[in-house]
């Protein structure tokens, strides 16, 4: 029976004492001592070349590090050469070779592939018993490796992670990025992705791409001429030669077979040796094979079809080449160590960070745009980039692999940035309607309404907009409080307050900078924080132009339109622009003060201070300004038009006489359209949108108008551009509440 502390004298706890710390120090230092069973697994030609650096640093350490060898996927191939044979003659032991392709070169032929490779990992895992898993980069195989690995638990340690480019590779990289517990990456943006993607800081090398040691050391031999005459023929000479390398695009096989045809053509025009190796195993890649084929490539005499070059021949083939073409990741990394120039054809690599000396033909749909390609690239010689390393990559990782503690808790944690906490939903939240409280600040009202996900205003409440900050924001804070109630016995779940508002605003922070004339007390003022703090709810805030933007991209004419632009036609002139489905505010928060574009130089003073601005010719006040200017004159009553001794005159009355026939007025109104119409102009000669929206109580008069101008007076290729009136009643708050409601379903504002 073991005795507990209870009931022991102070002598027989402190030598109890010492004796666990002792074990404890003897178990860390056997920890120390025990070497660390690392096991590589490669897959494919491309990844042994990033691997093998690695292994050779592991061998020449064995006092610190015990290396284990898998090998499957392509290497045990025959079409694909057999690759394995060159980890033979590195001299490594392989402990296992697995044959997990399931040949057909299709999607599901990949996906039988990773089942096949999970049936025979355990086994082979198990029988290692590894520390560390090392897997490289996007292959499915590797997926395989790293769902094996994890659920075994065995850490992983991923190289290459965090990178970008444009294929289902994407997918598969970052998820085994979320498998692996260790990461060594090759560049810095790679580094800030993997940590945007919640890793740990502290378990992500930037080391710097393997491939890179070798390489960097490698390229300036001696005998590379005999190695161009080995592979390409005794007449070939540096630089006179490309190198050629395609693999299919998984994710859209037909136009990267396309592509690969449009090059083969292009190569054959442009009569220079070849050296093309054949693409990898993935989807697509036996049709690649067979349109090769089809071409006669590996019997015409400017080409030399291969399926493997060992990677040390390789660099210098790459390296002395008047080119490279294709879309291998060697492209865009390896190739820029050198300064070769290289053509990147599709979409394969978009997103990878690449030096100047690469030639990017992403939309590769005809011969002649490749051709072209080739003549300005073949020949070339860049400056050496460095982006992917160093050549220090593998005394970094080897470090940092000795720094890996086996007494560390297995199960990794993620690094999330702080996020508002949930609650759980229950069946009330289920039969709630999700809705958001929307506040218009204008001029003479203060509109506070309940708004529902699909944009319907479920309730309204309206007061005249007080004159001093505090008497507003008392009254801001008391319409909410009642809409809130309301919502309640509505069944409506208010998930957000969004407020729209004159002037220019800062939506970040939530304050407005500067107001218009219209709002007193309306500058250098905090909205946010007052309406969140009292409702306890989040708050977005925004100028009313912009807000009607958004309005329109979420209820309106803009909704699946991705570059519009929308123009307030009211009391005063603005708006807002979308700009790949995103609302542009500038740098200072004052772009689209489109009411602020001049159209004279000398024209009518503005609100603003200035002169000819659009808002002094089409605004509502400049069209009443002008109308009580007429009426002064007894210029503006015609027959059928009567102005009441009380009655204010409004731009209302200019429009109807001129209607009636009014000659003064219509010559005003046909001013002010042409000035809107050049403003316009401008917009649509320096943003490009697709659709022009006007909206406010004068949109519909000036529609025509602006048309009219459009086609005088834009460019030929902006005329075509439409310009529709709004069909929304209320766009301010329709666009306060988007802010919210956009929030909900994570969209980005």
């Amino acid at each position: 029976m073991q005795l507990g502390t209870e009931g022991r004298n102070p002598h027989e706890l402190y030598y109890l004492k010492m004796q666990r710390s002792r074990e404890n120090f003897e178990k860390m230092e056997n920890n120390m001592k025990r070497r660390l069973r690392v096991c590589v697994a490669t897959c494919n030609r491309a990844d042994y070349s990033k691997l093998a650096p690695i292994m050779f640093g592991i061998k020449a350490n064995p006092d610190l590090f015990e290396l284990e060898v898998v090998v499957l996927g392509s290497h045990l191939i025959d079409d694909y050469g057999n690759t394995f044979r060159m980890i033979e003659q590195d001299e490594f032991d392989i402990g296992s070779k697995l044959h997990t392709i399931v040949r057909g070169e299709d999607e599901a032929a990949m996906v039988e592939s990773v089942g096949l490779a999970l049936v025979k990992l355990p086994d082979v895992l198990h029988r290692l018993n590894p520390d560390v898993l090392v897997v490289h980069g996007d292959r499915f195989d590797a997926m395989a490796l790293a769902t094996a690995a994890a659920l075994m638990n065995i850490r992983i340690l991923h190289l290459e992670g965090g990178e970008v480019s444009g294929t289902i590779d994407d997918s598969i990289r970052h998820a085994i990025s979320k498998l692996a517990h260790y990461h060594a990456c090759c560049t810095r943006m790679a580094e800030r992705h993997l940590i945007a993607m919640c890793e740990d800081h502290s378990r992500i090398l930037l080391a710097g791409c393997p491939s890179y040691d070798k390489l960097l050391a490698a390229h300036k031999r001696d005998d590379y001429a005999d190695i161009i005459k080995a592979w390409l023929g005794d007449d070939v000479k540096e630089q006179e030669y490309i190198v050629a390398l395609q693999h299919p695009v998984t994710t859209d096989i037909k136009n990267s077979i396309k592509i690969y045809e449009l090059m083969l053509d292009a190569l054959i025009s442009f009569n220079k040796k070849t050296l093309i190796l054949f693409p990898n195993i993935d989807a697509g890649s036996k049709e690649m094979v067979r349109v090769m084929r089809k071409k006669g490539i590996e019997q015409h005499p400017n080409f030399q079809a291969v399926k493997h070059v060992p990677f040390d021949q390789f660099i210098q083939l790459v390296s002395h080449a008047g080119c490279m073409i294709g879309n291998s990741s060697c492209g865009v990394r390896e190739a820029g160590a050198f300064g070769t120039p290289v053509i990147n054809l599709g979409t394969r690599q978009t997103g990878r960070e690449t030096g100047e000396n690469v030639l990017h033909v992403r939309d590769a749909d005809t011969q002649n745009k490749i051709y072209h390609a080739l003549e300005l690239q073949f020949g070339k010689r860049y400056p050496c980039s460095k982006i992917y390393g160093d050549g220090n990559a593998v005394p970094r990782i080897l470090k940092f692999l000795q720094t890996i503690n086996l007494e560390e808790p297995l199960q990794k944690t993620f690094c999330f940035p702080p996020v508002k906490e949930c609650i759980s939903q229950d069946i009330d939240h289920i039969l709630e309607t999700q809705s958001a409280l929307a506040v218009d600040l204008g001029g003479t009202n203060l509109r506070v309404a309940i708004v529902s996900m699909k944009g319907k205003i479920l309730k309204k409440y309206t007061q005249a907009n007080p004159k001093t900050y505090e008497e507003r924001i008392k009254l801001i804070l008391q319409m909410c409080n009642e809409a809130f109630n309301d919502a309640v016995r509505l069944n409506c779940r208010i998930l957000g307050v969004g407020v729209s508002t004159g002037g220019r605003v800062n939506p970040q922070e939530g304050v407005v900078l500067h107001s218009t004339k219209l709002i007193q007390e309306w500058s250098s003022v905090d909205i946010r924080t007052p309406i969140s703090d009292a409702l306890h709810l989040p708050v977005w805030v925004d100028n009313d132009g912009n807000c009607a933007a958004l309005a329109e991209r979420k209820f309106g004419h803009g909704k699946g339109v991705e570059n519009f632009v929308t123009v307030i036609t009211g009391t005063g002139i603005g708006g807002g622009i979308v700009q790949h489905n995103e609302l542009i505010h500038g740098s200072t928060f004052c772009a689209a003060e489109l009411g602020h574009i001049m159209v004279s130089m000398d024209g009518p003073e503005c609100m603003c201070g200035s002169r000819g601005c659009i808002e002094a010719y089409a605004s509502g006040m400049a069209l009443q300004r002008e109308a009580k200017k007429l009426h002064d004159e007894d210029s503006l009553i015609t027959e059928g038009l009567s102005v009441k001794n009380e009655e204010p005159v409004s731009a209302i009355h200019l429009i109807n006489a001129a209607h009636l026939g009014n000659t003064k007025a219509d010559a005003i109104l046909r001013t002010a359209g042409t000035a809107l119409g050049v403003g316009i102009v401008n917009i649509l000669h320096m943003v490009n949108p697709s659709l022009v929206i006007l909206s406010g109580v004068l949109a519909s008069f000036y529609e025509g108008p602006v048309q009219q101008v459009i086609n005088q007076r834009a460019l030929t290729s902006a005329r075509s551009i439409r310009v529709v009136s709004s069909d929304l009643e209320e766009p301010a708050l329709l666009g306060a509440a988007s802010m919210v409601l956009d929030y909900t379903t994570r969209r980005t504002y």
